[in-house]
C-alpha cells in the first residue's frame, strides 16, 4: 500500500521565512515522497505574494477562513486530494524517515490518525529548571509518553497525519478555537476527540517518526513557561466544555504522575545529583500551580454564557 499523502504547512509571518524554507527542505527530502506539499498563508498578503513568487514545487494558498491556524490547516486539507493528510508546523525539521514511519499504522483500517515524536530544538541552552514531564509547554514530547508505537488519545498538530475522509466527517479543526494572539487552546486534542467519535477509530503514537521543533530563546524563559501552563489550564477547561463525554481523563492520569516526578527530582537533589534536580522539582510545582489556576479562572469564567466556536465540515 503506497499511502498517497499531502503535507499541509500553515504559516503566517515573514519573520519565520527561514524556518519555513528549512521545513520545506526537510519535507522534500522524505524517503516516502509526498504527493503534494501545500503552504497556507494566514491573512498576510505580502507573505502570500512572496511565497507564490519564491517557493517552487509547492502549492501556495491563502487561508479561506477567519484568521487563525485552525482555518489555515482546514484550507490546506480541503485542497488535498490524497487519502492521507499530514500536518507540520512551519518551524520544524522532519527526519528523512518521518513520513515513511508515521504512515505505517494506516495499514490498519481502524487507525484514523497518527502522531510522532517532537524533539525541542533549543535556540540556546535548555533551561536547567525544565522538567522533562513539561516539555509539552514548548511543543515537545514529554516524559511518560509511549516509547514504542502504541494507541494514544491525542497527538499534536505540529506532527499529525489524518485520514482525509474521517477528518472531513468530523468537520476539520474547530475554526475560532486554537492558538491566536495570547490564546492557546488545544485545537488538536479537540480534533482528535471528535475524529475518534466517528466509528470508534484509533490514534497511534509513533515515537520513531521524529521531528525537531524550534524553541526560540524567548520561549525558554520561566515567565513563558508559567504563562503557557496557565493558558493550558484555561484551554483544557474550554475544550472539556465542548464535549459531552469526559474529555479530561488523560489529563487526570498525567496529573497523578507529577507527584512522582517531583519526588524523583527532589530525591535527586538530596542525594547530591546537582542543583538542577532541585530546580526541576520547583518547575513541576510551578507548572501544576499555573495550570490549576488557569483551570479555576476558566471554570469561573465559563459560567457566563459564551458563543461556541463553529465546526465547519471540510470539503
Amino acid at each position: 500500500m503506497t499511502h498517497p499523502t499531502t503535507i499541509v504547512i500553515p504559516t503566517y509571518t515573514e519573520k519565520r521565512w527561514s524556518y519555513l524554507q528549512r521545513t520545506l527542505e526537510s519535507a522534500r527530502a522524505q524517503t516516502h515522497r509526498p504527493d503534494e506539499i501545500v503552504v497556507v498563508v494566514d491573512h498576510n498578503p505580502v507573505m502570500f505574494a512572496r511565497a507564490k513568487a519564491e517557493l517552487s514545487g509547492v502549492t501556495v494558498l491563502e487561508n479561506a477562513y477567519p484568521q487563525g491556524v485552525s482555518g489555515n490547516r482546514n484550507t490546506g486539507a480541503e485542497h488535498a486530494g490524497t487519502p492521507l493528510i499530514a500536518f507540520l508546523d512551519d518551524d520544524i525539521i522532519a527526519d528523512r524517515h518521518w513520513l515513511a514511519r508515521q504512515i505505517e499504522p494506516f495499514a490498519d483500517p481502524s487507525v484514523i490518525g497518527t502522531g510522532g515524536a517532537i524533539v525541542p530544538a533549543w535556540a540556546g541552552p535548555e533551561p536547567r529548571w525544565m522538567p522533562a514531564e513539561f516539555l509539552w509547554a514548548v511543543g515537545g514530547s514529554y516524559a511518560g509518553m509511549p516509547t514504542e508505537t502504541a494507541p494514544i488519545r491525542n497527538v499534536w498538530s505540529a506532527n499529525m497525519i489524518v485520514r482525509r475522509e474521517t477528518f472531513a466527517a468530523a468537520g476539520g479543526f474547530r475554526v475560532g478555537f486554537g492558538k491566536l494572539g495570547d490564546r492557546n487552546r488545544p485545537e488538536d486534542t479537540d480534533l482528535c476527540l471528535r475524529m475518534s467519535q466517528i466509528g470508534g477509530g484509533r490514534w497511534m503514537y509513533v515515537p520513531s517518526a521524529v521531528i525537531q521543533h524550534e524553541v526560540p530563546a524567548e520561549r525558554a524563559s520561566f515567565r513563558f513557561f508559567v504563562r503557557r501552563c496557565y493558558a493550558e489550564g484555561r484551554g483544557k477547561v474550554q475544550m472539556a466544555g465542548l464535549h459531552e463525554n469526559d474529555a479530561l481523563g488523560a489529563e487526570r492520569s498525567y496529573l497523578w504522575s507529577l507527584p512522582k516526578a517531583f519526588l524523583r527530582h527532589l530525591t535527586g537533589a538530596v542525594r547530591g545529583q546537582g542543583v538542577n534536580q532541585l530546580l526541576r522539582a520547583g518547575g513541576v510545582v510551578a507548572g501544576v500551580a499555573a495550570a490549576a489556576l488557569g483551570g479555576v479562572v476558566e471554570t469561573i469564567s465559563s459560567r457566563r454564557p459564551v458563543r461556541r466556536p463553529a465546526v465547519k465540515a471540510a470539503q
